[in-house]
């Protein structure tokens, strides 16, 4: 793993680095080689450090008993962020640090997998954030991001999409997915729009007319 980054310019997405299960070394390494900044949560420092990343900046309560200072020498230049309020998780504490920071966009590894309250977190309270900070979450299976009430993109026929509502979604339609929506509800727990796919290489579009609603594009 390289041990620095390099950036092609300010807009590109930050990088979070989180504690959960790993990512596979070639995704972590395409995700660094672009990113203007990385950030890494107090609990995944010594992993990271292990796999040679230089690291931007280091955010977290600091409660597991280790003194982040150690950690300026080694990996200067470095900030230590202290977050003490219990109330968010370190995740959230990350994307309100981008937020201030007035970065537009961030991709999140190593938010999935291992403790199941955690993934579930991770993933659901990225709606606080929109319209604040455009944040898509990767592993070595999914994308997972917040839809706006209109997206299209063109994806190639098979892609497996899924369309997970946070709590309840109204007004979903779509064209060009092998199970179409229109004018649908979802609703977590109930009904969820999982195991989907691209009918045909192009574009898909998805609306909704409210609620919260996460696309998975999923690697079998």
């Amino acid at each position: 793993m390289s041990s620095h980054h390099i950036v092609r310019d300010d807009q590109e997405p930050a990088l979070i680095i989180a504690n959960g299960a790993a990512c596979n070394a070639e995704l972590l390494g395409q995700l660094l080689e672009w990113s203007p900044l990385v950030v890494v949560l107090d609990s995944a420092i010594e992993r990271v450090i292990e796999l040679g990343i230089k690291v931007d900046v280091l955010l977290g309560d600091f409660d597991r008993g280790f003194d982040p200072e150690i950690y300026k020498t080694s990996q200067y230049p470095i900030e230590i962020v202290y977050t003490p309020d219990q109330d968010k998780t370190d995740l959230e504490k990350a994307f309100d640090y981008l937020i201030d920071k007035k970065i537009p966009a961030v991709n999140v590894v190593w938010a999935t997998g291992k403790r199941a309250d955690h993934t579930i977190t991770n993933l659901t309270q990225i709606v606080r954030y929109r319209n604040l900070l455009k944040i898509v979450i990767l592993d070595d299976h999914s994308k997972i991001f917040l839809l706006p009430n209109k997206f299209e993109k063109w994806y190639t026929e098979r892609t497996p999409i899924s369309l997970i509502p946070i709590g309840v979604v109204n007004g979903i339609s779509s064209n060009n997915l092998k199970y179409e929506l229109q004018d649908d509800t979802l609703t977590m727990g109930y009904r969820t729009g999982s195991s989907n796919s691209v009918a045909k290489d192009g574009i898909v579009t998805i609306t909704h007319k409210n609620g919260d609603l996460l696309l998975m594009e999923c690697i079998d």
